[in-house]
């Protein structure tokens, strides 16, 4: 095992899976940076600095710097996969995926239907999400509810290294369109992740706490803060335990209604506002599917309905955090 960072992995899980696999390409604005200039050649490795180096490897034929044009490089990213490359295209922050969402929604995620399971998009869009880095309002958003709500589209949302390597191993891999999002505050820190490689499959949550009082469901960057709560209340003997699902779509249901069966109280963090998000989508699922089992109401802790302010005061006060978190699980107990 040893200490890395989200950073770190996502380099080494690409240069690992080019290795492995020439058909695995990267492309997007400024995956190398650097191209017919005259300062370094490989200056940037994306917005974040995660694919650093990986030109100097496999060269500019996959490792493709494109215009500052969303719409066009995921276009062709989906076209790639079609014809038998499996692309990693970076959109930088998932707040441009307006520019592009013709060609997610409506192509890239409906191939396989559309031609009756001939055709394979083995396509993984990688992509910052969330707030706190004073990004404002057109960069910090939490999307991933309006993508889990495609059909044909796998969403991924892991909340430490760990995850992120053998996550992002199964979506290149995987034959269907993966959405894998990752949050701008998770990127530096650190976590043990084996050198070796290792896949986890999608649809398998993580119990990252084990209690019987009340069951916390937390998406990202929230998982930090439930756990922070729970190992809180647990020396005053209150036993929280938390999920955190690391997919959307496919979602492990089982598990978040096998928990609530146990605790019969539930509360769900989800950075994205309230109004059709995750919280209100697993709050439905269980007051459908596990309602006999609930001793309490379910508490949602979210953003509120409003963009991502820009003043520091503001956006913190925006984002869940620990006492809004732990406020709810009183409530309900």
């Amino acid at each position: 095992m040893t200490m890395k960072t989200i950073r770190q992995v996502i380099n080494e899980t690409m240069r690992n899976e080019m290795r492995r696999d020439p058909r695995v390409i990267l492309i997007g604005e400024d995956v190398a940076g650097g191209a017919g200039g005259t300062g370094e050649d490989d200056a940037l490795g994306g917005a974040f600095g995660a694919y650093k180096g990986l030109v100097g490897e496999f060269g500019r034929e996959r490792v493709i710097d494109t215009p500052i044009s969303e719409s066009a490089f995921i276009g062709a990213a989906g076209g790639a996969a079609c014809t038998g490359l499996r692309p990693v295209a970076d959109l930088m922050f998932v707040d441009f995926v307006g520019v592009c969402f013709d060609q997610i929604y409506n192509q890239i995620a409906k191939f396989r239907y559309m031609f009756g399971g001939k055709s394979e998009t083995p396509l993984v869009i990688l992509s910052a999400i969330g707030a706190g880095q004073r990004c404002g309002a057109q960069h910090s958003q939490m999307l991933h509810p309006m993508l889990t709500a495609v059909p044909g589209l796998k969403v991924v949302m892991p909340s430490n290294a760990y995850d992120t390597k053998g996550l992002l191993t199964t979506a290149i891999r995987d034959n269907d369109p993966v959405m894998f999002l990752q949050h701008k505050l998770l990127l530096d820190q650190k976590w043990e992740v084996p050198d070796e490689e290792y896949t986890i499959p999608f649809g398998e949550a993580a119990f990252t706490r084990e209690g019987d009082d009340v069951t916390i469901v937390a998406l990202s960057s929230m998982v930090h803060k439930a756990n922070a709560v729970a190992d809180k209340l647990a020396a005053e003997g209150i036993s929280v335990e938390v999920i955190d699902p690391r997919t959307t779509s496919p979602l492990d249901e089982e598990a978040i209604l096998e928990s609530v069966e146990v605790t019969g109280r539930l509360v769900i963090v989800d950075e994205a506002s309230e109004r059709c998000s995750l919280a209100a989508d697993i709050s439905s699922i269980v007051a459908e599917k596990g309602f006999s089992s609930l001793r309490a109401p379910i508490r949602k802790v979210t953003a509120p309905h409003t963009p991502v302010p820009f003043a520091p005061a503001l956006e913190d006060l925006y984002v869940p955090d620990e006492a809004k978190i732990e406020n709810a699980v009183r409530e309900i107990l």
